[in-house]
C-alpha cells in the first residue's frame, strides 16, 4: 500500500478541517491501471486508471452525480 505522505496531493476534498480529508494523488510509479489514487479519511485507498477516473469526471460534469452530492441518493440508470 502506498504511503500518501510520499506523494503530493492533486486535490483535497473538504480541506476545511484537520481531520484527514479525502485526497487525490497520481502515483507515477504504479502500473497504469492503478496510478490514480483516492484516499479517504480512514486511511483506505481506491486505485484506478486515468481512463476510469476520466469517466467519473465526465459523469460529474454531465450532472449525473449531482443527486449523490446533494445527499438525495443514487439516480436510476437510464
Amino acid at each position: 500500500m502506498m504511503d500518501p505522505s510520499a506523494l503530493e496531493p492533486l486535490a483535497t476534498f473538504c480541506g476545511n478541517c484537520d481531520c484527514g480529508c479525502p485526497q487525490l494523488f497520481v502515483d507515477e510509479t504504479a502500473p497504469e491501471d492503478r496510478r490514480v489514487v483516492i484516499t479517504d479519511d480512514f486511511g483506505q485507498q481506491i486505485r484506478m486508471s486515468a481512463d476510469q477516473f476520466g469517466s467519473i469526471v465526465q459523469e460529474a460534469k454531465a450532472g449525473r452525480l449531482d443527486a449523490v452530492a446533494e445527499g438525495v441518493g443514487v439516480p436510476s440508470a437510464g
